[in-house]
């Protein structure tokens, strides 16, 4: 199915603006968010040292492949999915350059599904809650647990309302990837979003982008995974398994497929 394009379709954005929003320190958490997918999905339990092949991950949004790469290090079965033909270009580039066995798709992760196929899923770095209509996003999940076989887990990291509401700065600035950064947001619906402008300056040019990221608190999206198919939701604030509260650094959802 074709979808109508929509602002995060446009390649030239994400090309742009991916210095500001994948810098050093996103890089430098790829080995811990990595550490926390494989516990929190019980991959271990498949047995990665066997002689057989390691477990299947589905990494939707993949973007660059920073953690679909990680994985495939670590003796897993990767595939990533986005629709950033540039982003993918490059992690087929990484994942030849090391010599890693990793299936990488251009499809709308609205339309990707393949039927029981994948131990665990994972959307993650706040890929979730983008598309216009609503709907979109249970279809996004019902996709995931579609795609997933029996007894496997989907994995969500992504800002939980709580923490958007308590974190919320309404303008800033700062100095990232060679650029100025001039941010403004403001929440729409009662809190059930936040309108997003970010403008970047560098050498006498301006490029601004504007949108619209859905916010779900942690039992708002826990229903959201029951409607798509899960059998078990667990509520994490962060990566060591914290409890989701008022110290929360982020909202992570892991849906299991009994």
């Amino acid at each position: 199915m074709a979808y109508k394009q929509e602002w995060f379709n446009d390649d030239d954005f994400w090309e742009q603006y991916a210095p500001i929003m994948f810098d050093e320190t996103r890089w430098a958490e790829v080995p811990a968010v990595a550490d926390g997918v494989t516990r929190l999905s019980c991959l271990k339990l498949y047995g990665v040292k066997t002689k057989s092949r390691g477990p299947s991950v589905l990494d939707l949004c993949c973007g660059f492949g920073r953690i679909t790469l990680e994985l495939a290090r670590r003796g897993f079965v990767p595939t990533g999915v986005d629709i950033t033909a540039s982003y993918l270009r490059t992690a087929r580039e990484d994942s030849s350059n090391e010599g890693l066995d990793i299936e990488f798709i251009q499809e709308d992760v609205r339309s990707f599904k393949r039927k029981g196929a994948f131990d665990t899923a994972v959307i993650l770095y706040n890929s979730f809650g983008y598309f216009e209509d609503p709907k979109d996003d249970l279809l996004f999940l019902k996709n995931a647990h579609y795609s997933l076989k029996k007894g496997g887990a989907l994995i969500i990291d992504v800002l939980g309302k709580e923490v958007a509401v308590r974190d919320y700065i309404e303008a800033e600035w700062f100095e990232r990837g060679g650029y100025t950064v001039l941010t403004e947001s403001n929440p729409v619906d009662s809190w059930g979003s936040v309108w997003n402008r970010w403008i970047l300056l560098k050498n006498g040019k301006r490029s601004e982008k504007v949108f619209i990221q859905r916010l779900y608190a942690a039992s708002e999206l826990r229903s959201l995974l029951f409607e798509a198919g899960f059998s078990a939701v667990e509520l994490y604030g962060d990566w060591d398994e914290s409890v989701y509260d008022e110290k929360a650094r982020t909202l992570i959802a892991v849906g299991r497929r009994i």
